[in-house]
């Protein structure tokens, strides 16, 4: 672990503590974000770093640090680690300095980061996903990843209690919304790979890359195109495959929604052939999305 307020790294399991007076643990005044170690690079780092500070900027904590200084403490850090694979998680706090609501009282902001390790693969099984009765975020606190996650803990929670992975959220127009962690996308019956705009949810690193890479399959014939729209509960339920999209999946079939089989209720080509297309990027994709740990 990381600590600005120790001012290094910490090895010992006992000694990676954040003071009780941080605003980000009585008042969930934080952001933050999480980038994978795979085969000892770090995939996409600097575009989940480059949300990490616009999600700071918008819950109004700054820096104490460049972003060039975080960027080397986050892989100073891995490196120490000597994890090949995991995720690497790091935090942005108003602070330590008392328990008010505001954060005046502060002297300066912190920043965390942990090492974890997990030896994720690539997810080919379907799940049962159900809608969550749990009321979403609005979109100022929905398109920043701040470290209020109660409404995420209660959705999984409910789906859990119902035999099912995760819940989705639909906001109050009708429209699929994403996943208590991850991103939802469809494949239309004719064939077009579609996900929720991103107005209203957190954007996807993992999403988006997906957009960029799809295209792919648009040149073999395989999918007819590749957007963003505004997808109804029906047009979602009806659609011929769906997937949660997210880092440490990096897709995740979805085969049956509030009972529902989604297509045929079998994991469908389009998706795994979508999935090869994510893993393959972190397996040997370009210098610009994975950046080599310089283990000591």
């Amino acid at each position: 672990m990381y600590s600005s307020i120790f001012g290094g790294i910490i090895l010992d399991p006992a000694m990676m503590v954040i003071p009780i007076d941080d605003h980000m643990v009585h008042r969930g005044h934080g952001v933050f974000d999480t980038a994978m170690i795979f085969n000892g690079y770090l995939y996409e780092l600097d575009t989940h770093l480059d949300r990490f500070l616009r999600s700071a900027s918008k819950a109004k904590i700054s820096s104490p640090f460049p972003q060039s200084s975080l960027r080397s403490i986050l892989l100073q850090l891995a490196a120490v680690s000597q994890c090949k694979k995991g995720s690497l998680r790091y935090w942005l706090s108003a602070g330590p300095g008392n328990f008010l609501l505001s954060p005046a009282g502060c002297p300066t902001s912190a920043f965390y980061a942990v090492v974890i390790e997990d030896n994720y693969s690539q997810c080919k099984e379907g799940v049962k996903v159900i809608t969550s009765s749990v009321p979403m975020k609005s979109p100022e606190f929905a398109t920043m990843k701040n470290v209020n996650y109660l409404p995420n803990a209660l959705s999984v929670m409910e789906a859990e209690e119902k035999g099912a992975f995760a819940a989705i959220w639909v906001d109050d127009e009708g429209y699929v919304a994403e996943g208590p962690n991850v991103n939802v996308a469809f494949i239309n019956q004719n064939k077009e790979l579609l996900l929720p705009s991103f107005d209203k949810i957190l954007s996807g690193c993992t999403a988006k890359r997906l957009l960029a890479l799809a295209p792919k399959l648009v040149e073999k014939g395989l999918l007819k195109s590749v957007n963003t729209a505004d997808i109804t509960l029906e047009q979602g339920k009806s659609a011929a495959e769906m997937m949660f999209v997210g880092s440490g999946l990096p897709i995740l079939p979805i085969i049956m929604w509030d009972g529902k089989h989604i297509g045929d209720g079998k994991v469908g080509e389009l998706t795994l052939a979508l999935s090869d297309l994510l893993w393959e990027d972190m397996v040997a994709g370009p210098e610009t999305q994975r950046i080599c740990i310089p283990y000591v």
